[in-house]
């Protein structure tokens, strides 16, 4: 087993670590203060290859492993935490429309979706159906045109910034196999949008709740075919896993990094304060910790690439613990920094607040326990 990075991965990992300094680092704070959704930065990122990475090569997409971008976005994040998760969401409705889209969706959006001209939301969690996905009730109608939506979502992310919606939808009998999904203008008629939500973090991109009023779609927005909406949302998921635990740990390390080095510029009672053991001490678990997640994050991504049967609890087990390990160490660095790390000078209290909505979204830390326990007690775990 190599942990060390190949080639090409090193190559992805310094122009993402390039483009993290230059691009996102610089104005993460006005974009978070002023409540900036960087539409140009995110066509830049774009035209890197950053919003199509894990789309197949043959419908023009980077066609990278999960490992690959997992690598890439913690690179990303330690720029801007908040920025690179939607990059996240906005490559997961990229890999939906490419992968399972009918060849009208793809020739309509695929393009503008991949380099950045169009950006994607991903709409699956209603007001009654967060953590039960299973039981949304937006329905999706068949009609002689096509199908008629109608519903509401809430908290999507980009909402009413966006041009694309993936949008999950009942078209059947109650329970997951009624599940479809569908590629959606988010301008077409009948979609209204709500209030920008006031978020403690992830203030650079917007979160709206949308509501569906008899939309009428072609048939040719339905990906793959109806009931399989729920199986795309399951595989999905398992990818934002991977991806938000890694915006977790990018986050973490730069977090750790600045306190390091102000614990070597912070002079208290004649001497710096790195010198003080027990804070040392606080450091070499920080950095302990970070390194155990980030390996558990990309043995999960490996499991995925390789389809193993136990991917999905990896997934889980590793969304569980690098975001709450990704908080803790954020924490302890706000800690570390006394007093200047509550105040929006420096970084730290950023960092801290875009990290703690990890622990919930793609599924919250305790669905996760939920999914693990289930795989230990139904089956086991294959630890080879």
């Amino acid at each position: 087993m190599d942990f060390e990075l190949n080639e090409d991965q090193s190559a992805f990992a310094d122009t993402a670590a390039q483009f993290a300094r230059e691009r996102l680092a610089p104005n993460a704070e006005e974009w978070d203060q002023k409540q900036i959704f960087p539409t140009d930065v995110l066509k830049e990122a774009g035209e890197l290859g950053f919003l199509s990475l894990y789309t197949p090569e043959e419908e023009g997409g980077l066609g990278l492993s999960r490992l690959d971008a997992s690598i890439i976005f913690e690179q990303l994040a330690m720029g801007c935490t908040s920025t690179t998760a939607f990059m996240t969401i906005h490559n997961m409705v990229t890999w939906m429309v490419a992968s399972f889209g009918s060849d009208s969706a793809k020739q309509t959006y695929l393009d503008k979706l991949m380099t950045g001209a169009w950006l994607g939301s991903y709409c699956l969690t209603e007001p009654n159906a967060g953590s039960d996905a299973a039981s949304l009730t937006t329905s999706a109608k068949r009609v002689e045109d096509g199908y008629l939506l109608n519903g509401a979502k809430v908290f999507i992310s980009g909402a009413g910034e966006t041009q694309v919606l993936v949008v999950m939808a009942r078209t059947g009998d109650k329970g997951p196999k009624g599940i479809s999904a569908f590629v959606v203008p988010a301008d077409v008629k009948g979609i209204e949008y709500g209030r920008k939500e006031p978020k403690m973090g992830w203030n650079s991109q917007p979160t709206r709740s949308i509501s569906f009023d008899n939309v009428l779609i072609p048939k040719e927005s339905l990906l793959g075919e109806e009931g399989q909406g729920f199986i795309f949302a399951m595989k999905g998921l398992d990818g934002g896993r991977i991806n938000i635990a890694t915006c977790s740990v990018g986050t973490a390390q730069q977090a750790l990094n600045h306190a390091t080095e102000y614990l070597k510029e912070r002079k208290q009672f004649g001497q710096p304060i790195a010198q003080f053991q027990a804070l040392q001490f606080k450091l070499a678990d920080m950095a302990t910790e970070l390194v155990a997640a980030r390996q558990m994050v990309r043995l999960a991504a490996s499991k995925l690439d390789n389809g193993s049967p136990d991917a999905s609890t990896y997934c889980a087990m590793a969304k569980r613990f690098a975001t709450d390990v990704g908080f803790k160490v954020c924490d302890q660095a706000l800690q570390l920094y006394g007093g200047y790390g509550y105040i929006k000078e420096y970084p730290m209290e950023r960092y801290f607040r875009d990290v703690r909505v990890h622990q919930i979204l793609e599924g919250t830390n305790e669905i996760m326990r939920v999914i693990i326990a289930r795989r230990l007690l139904a089956e086991g775990i294959d630890i080879l």
